[in-house]
């Protein structure tokens, strides 16, 4: 089972089509619970364009699994729970700032 935070790769739909690449888990455990999918957030190794209020440039990114500097963008997929591959996790300083940005982006209290 997936945790919120966990980074993965996984087929994810863009502009050009699917591309594995690299994403970070934004679904919660209770949604995991009833659910056969996962809401997932973009992860980039192109951190020049992440100047955006909701990118956030990964401080951490080594020890999430990653081969590269990557950011964060607040481009979500819903994909099956099954497609995706755990290959670390988000320290929690990381995971922190991903969940500000998803405030900032999410019209969520």
């Amino acid at each position: 089972m997936v945790r919120p935070g966990d980074v993965v790769t996984v087929d994810f739909p863009g502009a050009l089509g699917l591309k594995r690449r690299p994403a970070v888990v934004v679904s919660t455990d209770t949604y995991h619970t009833t659910r056969p999918d996962v809401v997932l957030g973009l992860l980039t190794s192109n951190t020049t364009t992440a100047v955006g209020p909701t990118d956030y440039i990964l401080q951490d990114w080594s020890t999430a699994g990653l081969h590269s500097s990557s950011a964060f963008r607040v481009f979500l997929a819903t994909l099956p729970a099954s497609s995706v591959v755990v290959i670390g996790h988000l320290s929690d300083h990381d995971w922190q700032e991903v969940r500000a940005r998803l405030k900032v982006a999410l019209a969520v209290a």
